[in-house]
C-alpha cells in the first residue's frame, strides 16, 4: 500500500512533465488571447496598439464567418456518419473467417498511416481530375459527362477524401469491440430462430455503443481542425472554407494576426460546445 512519502516522491517526479504539459497548452493560448485584443499586423506596421473586442465583432460578423462554420459541421457530420456506419459494416466483415484475412485486414488499415496531404493530392489528381483522372474515365465509359468534383460537389469531395482517411480507424476501433463479444450469446439468438437483423440490432449493436462513442469523440476532435485536405484541393474554394481555414486566410494572407487570433478563440468555443454536445448526449454510454 502507498504511503505518504511514496505519494509525494510520485507527486515530485510527475511535475516536471505536468509543468511542461501546462506551458505547452496556456502559452499559446495565452498568446492567441493577448494578440486576439490587438491590431498586430506584422508586415503593415507592426503592433498598432490595442482595440479591445473590435477583432471578435469584425470576425463574427464577416460575411465569411457563418458559412465557415456551416461547412465544418457539414464536413464533421459527414464524416462522422460515413465512418461509422462503413466502420460498422468493414468490421463485421473483417470478423469473418475467411482465406487472407491478415492481409485484407493491414490493406484495410493502410490508408490511416498515409499523410493528409498526398492522399488529397491521390485523390486530386489521380481520382477527381475531369480530364485524366479515373471516375472521367469512367463516366465517359458510361457515356457521361466527367464531373468536376472539386467545383461541382466541392463539400462532398472533401466528406469522402477525409473519410476515405478516417475509416480504417473507425473500423479498427469497431473491430476490436466486436471481436470482444461472447460468441455464446449469438449463437443463443440463432438457435433461438433470430434472424441475422435482429441479433444485430439487439445484440452487436448495442455492444458496439461504447465503441461507436470512442470513434465519434476522438475523430470530432480532429476534424473540427480539418485544414490540409481543402488546402491542397480547394483552398477554400466554392463553399469549403472551414472556420480553420478561415483563420489561416486572416493570419497569413491577410496578415492580421489580431483578427485571425480572435477566430482562433472562436474555434476554441466552438470545439468546447461540439465537445460538451457530444459528452453529454452521446458520451452517456461510457458510464453505462
Amino acid at each position: 500500500m502507498a504511503t505518504q512519502h511514496s505519494r509525494s516522491a510520485a507527486r515530485l517526479m510527475m511535475a516536471p512533465a505536468v509543468v511542461l504539459l501546462l506551458a505547452w497548452m496556456l502559452v499559446p493560448l495565452t498568446m492567441t488571447l493577448w494578440f486576439s485584443f490587438k491590431q498586430y499586423l506584422p508586415l503593415r506596421g507592426g503592433d498598432l496598439g490595442w482595440v479591445g473586442f473590435e477583432n471578435y465583432v469584425r470576425f463574427v460578423t464577416s460575411s465569411a464567418f457563418w458559412p465557415s462554420v456551416q461547412a465544418t459541421l457539414i464536413i464533421v457530420g459527414g464524416v462522422l456518419a460515413i465512418t461509422v456506419v462503413f466502420g460498422v459494416l468493414l468490421a463485421m466483415l473483417l470478423d469473418q473467417p475467411f482465406w487472407g484475412q491478415g492481409i485484407v485486414r493491414i490493406l484495410v488499415i493502410a490508408p490511416f498511416f498515409v499523410m493528409p496531404t498526398v492522399s488529397a493530392l491521390v485523390w486530386k489528381n489521380m481520382f477527381m481530375d475531369p480530364v485524366n483522372g479515373l471516375f472521367a474515365h469512367l463516366w465517359r465509359a458510361f457515356g457521361a459527362d466527367p464531373v468536376s468534383w472539386l467545383s461541382e460537389a466541392s463539400l462532398f469531395s472533401i466528406v469522402l477524401i477525409v473519410s476515405w482517411q478516417w475509416l480504417p480507424f473507425a473500423t479498427l476501433i469497431l473491430l476490436t469491440a466486436i471481436q470482444s463479444l461472447d460468441s455464446e450469446q449469438l449463437e443463443a439468438a440463432e438457435m433461438d430462430g433470430a434472424p441475422s437483423l435482429s441479433r444485430f440490432w439487439h445484440i452487436i449493436l448495442p455492444h458496439l455503443s461504447r465503441a461507436i462513442t470512442v470513434v465519434i469523440l476522438i475523430q470530432t476532435i480532429f476534424l473540427l481542425s480539418i485544414f490540409a485536405e481543402i488546402f491542397v484541393t480547394t483552398q477554400g474554394s466554392f463553399g469549403t472554407r472551414t472556420l480553420t481555414y478561415l483563420i489561416f486566410q486572416r493570419v497569413l494572407e491577410s496578415q492580421n494576426v489580431g483578427l485571425g487570433s480572435a477566430g482562433g478563440v472562436y474555434a476554441i468555443i466552438l470545439a468546447n460546445i461540439v465537445a460538451i454536445f457530444l459528452m453529454r448526449i452521446v458520451g452517456k454510454n461510457l458510464d453505462a
